[in-house]
């Protein structure tokens, strides 16, 4: 196993951090895990090397935390850094996210955590951040002992970012990061600016949900085939980000021991410089096939906002451009029905504002026609 460390901070996280977001579970039922099964996984991981797993208060419904405080029984617990995130959507009182977090250390049987997370910050979850002074208890929690180090994990653009970034001295940040994502969320712009402050940036959905990895396009596959030295898609995902002298490390959500196997094979070369001329030539090749696969030329910035109606525009197109490239249907459809009914592109009234605004002179009010769609498709109420 490698492991990476930053100025700032006195640790050295394992260059593949165990997310528990995807555990093992029984008969298709996203509560119930496999506990015998994903106990065995991590402790696994921890034995080869792994020192960080990562959870949150809404990972498996709630059930995640159990399983993984019940992991680190038997000695695990010193073995690791724990890493758990606020739920910033469930706070609406100050008392809320002291009741929240002693509620996680409870159910993860620790007295502190090493690394805690303002969870999913967006735009509207900044919001409650601000309204509600959480920076200031984050801090608090660290004096009181509770937390180690202070971060927050991200899903929006790179504007709110930088915002997020320059508002704090945080120890950290977790973005969404890909060969896929350099244009997406925090983005590369993200990744560099973060870096620049001298705070760490772990990576999640290294593979993008399984989009990177899974039910591959002939024309990706012909790519990768063609190439020297063979890998799989997997490893090119992977090799991508250690390669990077900015990524600190990367998480993955396994979800089953063959998983686990293979990542930590994957983790054992986790190199930076790994990545040779030709290797990134290659990954240009496969970003320039999926890209033409995206109908959509959304740039994500943001010139469209607000709509009158509240909908997110870009995010919308996101989801649009990514069903075209990775026809993943359960994902769309879950990404569709998690949006709120009354923010959803179905209820654009076709006022044109966004048309004007759009320096890529795209006919928004027809494409959010499009997207609706979908729902019917899709069958989503």
């Amino acid at each position: 196993m490698k492991y990476r460390k930053i100025d700032k901070l006195d640790v050295a996280p394992s260059a593949l951090g165990f997310g528990c977001m995807r555990l093992p579970v029984v008969d298709g039922d996203f509560s119930r895990i496999d506990e015998k099964e994903a106990i065995r996984m991590i402790r696994h991981a921890i034995d080869h090397g792994v020192n960080y797993v990562d959870t949150a208060y809404m990972y498996h419904r709630g059930n995640s935390e159990i399983v993984l405080g019940k992991a680190l029984q038997d000695g695990y617990r010193e073995k690791v850094m724990v890493a758990d995130k606020l739920p910033v959507w469930e706070v609406k009182t100050e008392e809320d996210a002291d009741r929240l977090l002693n509620e996680q250390l409870e159910k993860v049987q620790v007295e502190y955590f090493d690394f805690y997370l303002l969870h999913a910050l967006n735009t509207n979850f900044w919001k409650t951040v601000q309204k509600f002074n959480l920076i200031e208890w984050g801090e608090r929690k660290r004096r009181e002992g509770k937390i180690k180090y202070f971060g927050f994990s991200f899903h929006d653009g790179p504007v709110l970012f930088k915002e997020i970034i320059d508002a704090h001295d945080w120890d950290f940040c977790q973005i969404q990061f890909n060969y896929m994502d350099e244009r997406e969320q925090a983005g590369r712009m993200g990744l560099d600016y973060a870096h620049s402050k001298g705070i760490g940036v772990i990576i999640m959905e290294p593979l993008r949900g399984g989009d990177l990895v899974k039910n591959l396009p002939e024309p990706i596959m012909d790519i990768f085939n063609a190439h020297e030295p063979k890998r799989s898609p997997v490893d090119w995902a992977f090799r991508w980000l250690w390669d990077q002298e900015k990524v600190w490390f990367v998480l993955s959500g396994m979800n089953s021991m063959k998983e686990v196997e293979e990542d930590l094979v994957f983790a054992s070369q986790a190199e930076i410089d790994c990545f040779t001329g030709s290797d990134h030539e290659m990954i240009v090749k496969v970003q320039e096939i999926y890209r033409k696969m995206r109908p959509v030329g959304c740039t994500f910035c943001q010139y469209c906002m607000p709509c009158p109606e509240g909908i997110f525009i870009p995010w919308i197109f996101t989801i649009y451009n990514d069903w075209f490239s990775y026809k993943n249907q359960e994902k769309t459809s879950f990404q569709l029905r998690m949006l709120a009914k009354e923010k959803r592109p179905t209820v654009c009234t076709q006022c044109g504002k966004c048309k004007e605004a759009c320096p890529q002179g795209l006919d928004v009010p027809a494409l959010m026609k499009e997207v609706a769609a979908l729902y019917d498709e899709f069958g989503i109420e």
